[in-house]
């Protein structure tokens, strides 16, 4: 696991950014039933029993302060919302956003007695009613799950709903080409929605850039195929 600042793009990917967005009937993006209701379990199982771990290793990354206020796009079973709830302090809270209501139930469940994380059931690449309100804003393998047109969307919310120097961090799959990867990760490619392809294709950094942001940040896991992506809204 590392951190790099210098961004080199993926020099034999296709460049996607002009092609026309992939349909939103392939996404996989909204989890239900069984594996919403034992979604923790299977990311524990797919993953080898690391992904506890591996989480709380990217919760440390992200670098948070006692009196941080964080948004989280897609706040599932709240695991990640709970983990990132120890690094505060009373003046600090933690707002989770999903569609899911099973997710819901089990996030808030999860929380329950934490008077400062609370969940909402609302879309994220919709508009939302946030201006400025947060420090850091943060999504876990739910980018990927997006057409194109749906994440510049997402972008536009997370820098909208950041205060001036506050953060948008995406952890998620690492930008490559899966038909040139290892047999193991175009097996993975393989197993995922259409839209997961088209999002390791893209130039992220490139395409915040152009949504305003920069002071970009990345630390690498799992032999660089998963990536915390880090960038920031400017200062006042």
């Amino acid at each position: 696991m590392n951190s790099q600042n210098e961004h080199k793009p993926y020099a034999g990917r296709e460049d996607t950014d002009q092609k026309p967005a992939l349909d939103r009937s392939v996404s996989m993006v909204e989890v239900t039933g069984f594996e919403a209701r034992h979604y923790d379990v299977l990311m524990n199982l797919i993953t080898g029993g690391t992904y506890p771990w591996f989480i709380r290793r990217v919760v440390r990354d992200m670098s948070i302060r006692p009196d941080d206020d964080i948004l989280i796009f897609g706040s599932g079973t709240g695991r990640n919302a709970c983990l990132m709830r120890r690094y505060l302090h009373a003046e600090g809270s933690i707002l989770g956003l999903d569609i899911g209501d099973e997710m819901l139930t089990q996030a808030r469940k999860r929380c329950r007695g934490r008077s400062n994380v609370t969940f909402e059931k609302l879309r994220i690449d919709e508009p939302l009613p946030y201006s400025e309100a947060f420090d850091k804003v943060f999504m876990a393998f739910v980018m990927h799950g997006f057409v194109q047109e749906d994440r510049e969307r997402i972008i536009d919310n997370a820098f909208a709903a950041l205060r001036p120097g506050g953060e948008f961090l995406i952890l998620d799959y690492a930008e490559c080409e899966p038909t040139e990867s290892s047999w193991l990760v175009r097996k993975v490619f393989q197993m995922e929605c259409p839209l997961a392809t088209d999002f390791v294709r893209r130039d992220f950094q490139r395409i915040l850039s152009a949504h305003g942001f920069e002071h970009f940040d990345v630390h690498l896991y799992y032999l660089g195929h998963v990536r915390l992506l880090s960038a920031c809204r400017p200062p006042a």
